[in-house]
C-alpha cells in the first residue's frame, strides 16, 4: 500500500462573521479526495493572532467534522487519536468561526495521509 502525506497549511488573514457562521479561510485550504483513495486527518496545529477566541472547523462535504478552538493570541497542537476514514469523492475544507468583526491572522497546519 502506497501512502502519501498531505498538508493544508499557511498563514491567512481573517475577519469573523459570527460564532454560528463558519466561513472558508482561503481556497488553498480545500482538498478533493480522489476516487478510490482513503484520506485520514492525523493532526492539527494552529495559531491565532487576534485578542479573541477563534475556532477552526474541519469540514467534510460542507458538514462540520472537527472543531479546534484556539485561544486569544495563542496556539494549539492536537494529535488526533480518533482517526476517521474519509472516502474518495469527498471535499475537505478548513473554515473559521470568530465573533463578528474580530480580525487577525490564523496559522493552519493540518496533516493528513492518503492511501
Amino acid at each position: 500500500m502506497i501512502t502519501k502525506n498531505l498538508f493544508l497549511q499557511g498563514v491567512f488573514p481573517f475577519e469573523g462573521a459570527g460564532l454560528e457562521k463558519p466561513v472558508p479561510i482561503h481556497r488553498e485550504l480545500a482538498h478533493f479526495v480522489p476516487d478510490g483513495i482513503i484520506n485520514q486527518a492525523l493532526y492539527f496545529r494552529g495559531g491565532n493572532s487576534s485578542s479573541e477566541l477563534v475556532t477552526v472547523v474541519l469540514m467534510r462535504d460542507g458538514v462540520p467534522m472537527r472543531y479546534f478552538p484556539i485561544g486569544a493570541k495563542s496556539d494549539v497542537h492536537v494529535p488526533l487519536r480518533v482517526v476517521e476514514d474519509i472516502e474518495g469523492g469527498s471535499v475537505i475544507e478548513v473554515f473559521l468561526l470568530a465573533a463578528d468583526g474580530v480580525a487577525g491572522y490564523v496559522v493552519i497546519d493540518l496533516g493528513m495521509v492518503e492511501h
